[in-house]
Formats: C-alpha cells, sequence, structure tokens
C-alpha cells in the first residue's frame, strides 16, 4: 500500500492580495487557474519546486485559518529571500523548536499560516 502526495486547500478572499503574497512574496508561480464562468470564484494552483498549493475563493472548499507544514533544506536562504522581498505585511523570523527543527511562520492575507521548516534527522 502506498499514498500519493497531499494538496493542500487554501481559502482565499482577494486575488489580487493572493498573487502579491503567493508569487510576489513567497515565489510561487501560477500553473494553472479555473473559473467556472467570469465573475465567478478563482481556483488556482501555485507551486514552487516541489510544494504544490491550491488557492480557492470557493466558501465550500475549505475555512479560512488553515495551517501547514512545509519542509524545506534551505531555510535560512529562504528567510533571506523574504526579508530581502520587503513585503511590508510579513517579517517573518526563525524558531528554533524543542523537537529539533527550525522553523519560520507566516501568516497569509488570509488567516492562513506557514510554517516552513528544515527536515528533522531521525
Amino acid at each position: 500500500m502506498s499514498f500519493g502526495k497531499t494538496t493542500p486547500i487554501l481559502r482565499i478572499f482577494d486575488e489580487e492580495k493572493a498573487r502579491e503574497f503567493y508569487v510576489g512574496f513567497l515565489g510561487f508561480k501560477v500553473d494553472w487557474e479555473h473559473r467556472f464562468a467570469e465573475g465567478m470564484p478563482l481556483y488556482m494552483q501555485v507551486s514552487r519546486d516541489g510544494c504544490v498549493l491550491h488557492l480557492s475563493e470557493h466558501h465550500g472548499d475549505c475555512s479560512p485559518g488553515a495551517a501547514l507544514r512545509i519542509e524545506t533544506d534551505e531555510l535560512g536562504a529562504f528567510h533571506q529571500q523574504l526579508h530581502a522581498a520587503d513585503y511590508k505585511y510579513a517579517k517573518p523570523g526563525l524558531e528554533e523548536m524543542p523537537w529539533g527543527s527550525k522553523d519560520m511562520t507566516i501568516a497569509d492575507p488570509f488567516g492562513n499560516k506557514l510554517t516552513f521548516t528544515n527536515a528533522i534527522s531521525t
């Protein structure tokens, strides 16, 4: 038995703010987007390397305030990149966790919490 990748769906409320945060600040790229018709809510996929996220304006897809962890082997470099971006709504810090990882948590404009973490050696 095996399981595949997980793709979280995060609730968004404003397409412009979502693009500013996920693409402009975090450095994700838009892979595709979908609307059932003009003026309908947006559903889109963004990715950066192996991390894939779905962002949805549809109220029934998910609830705001989700929390997720994203592993990276370059947390320090990513932290520096984010600070160099000078995004006025977030200045994330690095935190040593008691279980051995180093984490950087950032809230998106919609109340979702993304924690970027280095892999824990086992």
